[in-house]
């Protein structure tokens, strides 16, 4: 809980460091409070590793640790709040003449202040329930890691690891497995298997084969197809006939997109990747009769699993295995960019120490190593590196867990967040660049800084866990603006942050986890997603995101869920949202993509600080109201295969649109020209 704890509270810090000389919050009259609750926010930050270290020990201190992860969400959102109602008092806002901006007209400063969150004076339960209880008193203010300390910083260009850099053993395999693949081309569905344990690799060496020149003008079509432990046959259809170039409608069954696919290969030779195959029945039940008989090609697929492999009939079988120590050690020092022969022979010992540590894994060693590129190149700072992972292990699944968990550790507050929010990515789910930094825009997770627009920001935290090998580049994208998280580091993810992340049906959710829970992917195969059986719980979830979007959203998932500010609806068959989505005033993105929605409720407007509409490919939704020129916060509008014939005037006054897609111009006729920027 600590390193989620310590991540929230360096967020927090940096708000109230930067909110206090807001406009809006000078003129309630709040910055002494508001520093008061900083330099008590800073004081937590110093013992929080402490308590850490105490609470399996201790169930007042586990209890305390609780208390204050709630504490600190809470004054994320009176933040919010006393910026929206700091603002309607500011001279130029446009209603602060009318009696409806006085919202503190008659009382003091600090009671308007109270007022805005009547549920909970959180200045008040800072003190009285946290820094006041005896529990703090004892902890110890000075115990606190390296990587959480000053000397933590951002790796630079210069320091970045090559994420793509593989031990020659798999360099070998590559080869020879190439080979074999171009030696049956012409069978009718020849199958071969990479079979090794989580994190050995056996993806690399797929993509390694894939990749080749020789095996790409071998085939006339090819496809990678990443096959997750609970895969939707749809979906996966669809994929493939994408991948090969295919259009393909929604609502096509099963039988319809396996006809498809037949036509489409038919005479041709094929080159076909399934990766990470946890069921037999996605080649036996659903691709086989497409592929089987109608064309010659190669189908290759990795898995864990040596009875899939038998229950498939591959022809060959190629095993990975754990790297030796040698190789081990070589992966990791070349990884770190180690060109002093002299260095490499004096951190040899410790060296192979980790890549022990390691579980003589890949995956590991590279994350490592790119953790450890941020260190000195002494004996001395590896050892204490790993001299963290005893402090540690009473979270952690095994010991590969606590070599990938140390990674985690290493990483800066800012990154931390943005990390552990991939998890709601469903496994072997593609995570888009664009979208996913978005994500943690609206979240919260970019720091701001002078002269540099957030959303460059956001990209180089995206590209920073890319090269430190915590997320992925997508085999089938050149310019790095798709990845995947690797299960293990997912699974890592979900470990950490599973006290206030949840991924699965909502149905299942009852009230007491429902009020614990802060983010939220729905995985439904109902028509209608429901709201889980809550009580008077209150719900303080604030990213809610759906998968394998239902045909139609309970309205009272908009009224229960009022601290939203992510909310994904796409790729659902959802065709009207209600009105009341102008109470959440918290929302800063809001996804309907792929939707049958026609309209958009006028009271969306009201939603002050979204920063993110996206409209994409929503065919009966031609008009937009006149309220979206009230949305002065919004940064991105996203309209790209929407026809909008009808414009709002006074667009192009939101001063923070940085995109604009698919836009039309015009004057507020049906006659528009539409603008891409």
């Amino acid at each position: 809980m600590a390193a989620v704890l310590a991540s929230l509270l360096g967020s927090c810090a940096n708000k109230l460091k930067d909110i206090i000389i807001d406009e809006a919050i000078l003129i309630l009259g709040v910055e002494k409070e508001l520093a008061e609750v900083l330099r008590r926010v800073e004081l937590i930050q110093c013992c929080i590793y402490d308590a850490e270290k105490r609470r399996t020990k201790e169930q007042a201190v586990n209890n305390w640790l609780g208390q204050l992860r709630d504490v600190i969400y809470d004054v994320d959102e009176i933040l919010d709040v006393a910026r929206c109602k700091g603002s309607k008092l500011l001279p130029d806002h446009p209603s602060s003449s009318s009696g409806k901006s006085t919202t503190c007209k008659g009382l003091s400063v600090s009671s308007c202040f109270c007022n805005i969150r009547p549920r909970r004076d959180v200045v008040v339960r800072i003190r009285s329930h946290i820094l006041h209880d005896k529990i703090f008193l004892t902890f110890n203010s000075s115990t606190q890691p390296a990587g959480n300390g000053p000397k933590c910083k951002m790796i630079r260009s210069s320091n970045l690891v090559e994420p793509n850099l593989m031990g020659k053993e798999i360099i070998h395999s590559s080869r020879k497995l190439g080979d074999l693949v171009l030696v049956h081309k012409e069978n009718k569905s020849y199958k071969l298997a990479i079979v090794g344990t989580g994190g050995v690799g056996k993806t690399t060496l797929a993509q390694k084969i894939y990749n080749d020149q020789k095996v790409k003008g071998g085939f006339m079509i090819h496809a990678w197809i990443s096959v997750s432990q609970e895969y939707s046959e749809v979906t996966l259809l669809k994929e493939v006939l994408q991948n090969i170039g295919v259009h393909h409608e929604q609502g096509e069954t099963i039988s319809e997109l396996q006809r498809k696919l037949a036509e489409t290969i038919e005479g041709k030779s094929f080159f076909l990747v399934l990766d990470d195959v946890w069921n037999s029945n996605v080649w036996m039940d659903l691709l086989r009769p497409a592929l089987h008989e109608t064309t010659s090609g190669v189908i290759l697929v990795t898995t864990r699993d040596d009875q899939i492999t038998r229950r498939i009939g591959v022809d060959h079988t190629h095993r990975v295995d754990l790297m030796s120590v040698e190789v081990g050690w070589e992966l990791l020092w070349k990884s770190m960019n180690i060109e002093e022969e002299k260095e490499v022979q004096n951190l040899r010992n410790t060296g192979i120490k980790i890549v022990r540590k390691c579980g003589h894994l890949p995956l590991a060693i590279k994350v490592t190593a790119s953790a450890l590129a941020s260190r000195a190149l002494t004996e001395n700072e590896w050892k204490k590196y790993f001299g963290k992972y005893a402090g540690s292990q009473s979270m952690l699944s095994d010991e590969i867990e606590g070599a990938l968990y140390l990674s985690y550790d290493e990483l800066p507050h800012r990154l931390k967040q943005c990390f552990l929010y991939c998890a709601l990515y469903v496994e072997d789910s593609i995570i888009q660049h664009d979208e996913v930094t978005w994500l943690w825009i609206a979240e919260g997770f970019i720091e701001e800084q002078q002269g540099q627009l957030i959303e460059d920001i956001a990209e180089e935290y995206y590209y920073e866990l890319i090269h430190r090998n915590l997320l992925e580049p997508d085999i089938l994208s050149f310019s790095q603006a798709r990845c995947k998280m690797h299960d293990l580091l997912r699974q890592l993810a979900c470990n950490i942050s599973r006290e206030e992340c949840f991924i699965g049906d909502v149905g299942t959710l009852r009230g007491e986890t429902m009020s614990k829970l802060r983010r939220v992917t729905a995985i439904t195969n109902k028509d209608k997603l429901v709201s889980p059986s809550m009580d008077k719980v209150e719900v303080k979830v604030r990213t809610f995101l759906t998968i394998n979007g239902p045909w139609s959203i309970e309205d009272a998932l908009f009224k229960r869920f009022m601290l939203l500010r992510v909310l994904v609806l796409n790729s659902s068959l959802v065709q009207s949202i209600p009105n009341y989505i102008g109470k959440l005033i918290h929302l800063r993105l809001l996804n309907l993509d792929y939707t049958g929605i026609s309209f958009l409720p006028k009271s969306i407007g009201s939603l002050k600080n979204l920063q993110v509409l996206s409209l994409r490919w929503c065919h009966d939704l031609h008009t937009l109201p006149s309220a979206m020129t009230l949305l002065t916060s919004l940064r991105c509008l996203d309209l790209y295969g929407t026809e909008i014939n009808q414009v709002s005037e006074g667009i192009w006054k939101l001063k923070f649109l940085t995109r604009l897609s698919d836009y039309p111009v015009g004057d507020g006729s049906d006659n528009a020209v539409v603008q891409d920027g």
